[in-house]
């Protein structure tokens, strides 16, 4: 199944996607909450939106994120990626890495849909795109095993975490991880694809073996495959749940793919120059993953900082 979230008519709305027409479930209810009621109540949904409702084609309706989610966890399990980054600074991927999947919070406020324009970040001169895949949790659980985690998510999304590489780049001097670099969008979409409809490309090491390309103005810049993740969604949901709660509507990123996933990664390994430029006002970028969809957001001008006071000195 595939589930989106629309406006049509004014009015926001969830239903079932097949082929180019979603089919809306009957009452104004959000998808996140059908989820929260369990899979039986999901597909029941689904299964009365496919014999009552009148389908609407896709083109008359603005695709909305999925859902709205709690919580938004980005991990970084591509080592190709975590290397190019390392390279643009001299460095090579940390012995830290290696030990656990980590990740950070982003800012679940933030997220947009798959088609609406992203605003430059107040002050950013260096703005980036990311390519992912996320994990949708669709069951409450705390100190989960792999195994265990499977049954825990109920489907899979494209994921672009937008970031402002140059106020990253600053603020994660004073040690405390990306905030307001990652703080202006992350785009979730075209929709929700349920971890069933996926099970056909699980490689036998557990991985989901998908393609993953990005282009920006229609020409190709990065194209990777979501086997080459260094931990599996099951292994990420495993370590998000350590200590605490994962519920449903929590989403897990995988975290940008190798191989021209971002532009920050590509600077890295042209040696910390600026190439292909930063994404600038009217740049399109689009996001493309096999068996669940695409995504394509234009950047449009955002608006200027302001202006705050530098710290005042105490000692």
């Amino acid at each position: 199944m595939k589930y989106a979230t629309f406006l049509y008519d004014g009015k926001q709305q969830s239903g079932v996607v097949v082929d180019d027409r979603v089919h809306p479930f009957d009452g104004p209810g959000e998808l996140l909450e059908l989820i929260e009621e369990g899979e039986h109540g999901l597909r029941t949904a689904a299964t009365r939106a496919l014999n009552r409702s009148v389908p609407l084609p896709l083109t008359d309706v603005g695709l909305l994120p999925p859902l709205q989610p709690p919580t938004v966890r980005d991990f970084m399990t591509f080592e190709s990626h975590v290397a190019g980054i390392a390279q643009g600074y001299g460095d090579t991927v940390p012995a830290e890495w290696y030990t656990a999947p980590a990740f950070y919070f982003t800012n679940p406020y933030a997220v947009i849909g798959a088609h609406d324009d992203v605003p430059v970040p107040p002050g950013c001169k260096r703005f980036d795109f990311e390519l992912e895949v996320a994990a949708v949790i669709g069951r409450a659980g705390r100190d989960l095993t792999p195994e265990q985690a499977r049954e825990h998510i109920v489907g899979y999304t494209v994921l672009n975490d937008w970031s402002a590489r140059d106020l990253q780049g600053r603020e994660m001097k004073v040690k405390l991880g990306p905030a307001k670099g990652k703080d202006t969008a992350t785009t979730l979409g075209p929709w929700l694809v349920t971890a069933d409809e996926l099970e056909p490309h699980r490689d036998t090491d557990g991985f989901l073996d998908l393609l993953l390309t990005v282009e920006v103005n229609g020409e190709g810049v990065g194209q990777d495959s979501l086997a080459n993740m260094a931990w599996t969604f099951e292994e990420m949901v495993a370590y998000a749940s350590r200590g605490t709660w994962i519920r449903p509507g929590d989403v897990l990123g995988s975290g940008t793919c190798g191989n021209g996933g971002c532009l920050a990664e590509l600077w890295g390994r042209h040696g910390g120059l600026p190439e292909p430029p930063p994404l600038a006002p009217g740049d399109t970028v689009t996001m493309t993953v096999q068996g669940i969809g695409a995504i394509s957001n234009t950047v449009v001008e955002g608006v200027p900082p302001v202006r705050l006071p530098h710290a005042r000195r105490r000692h």
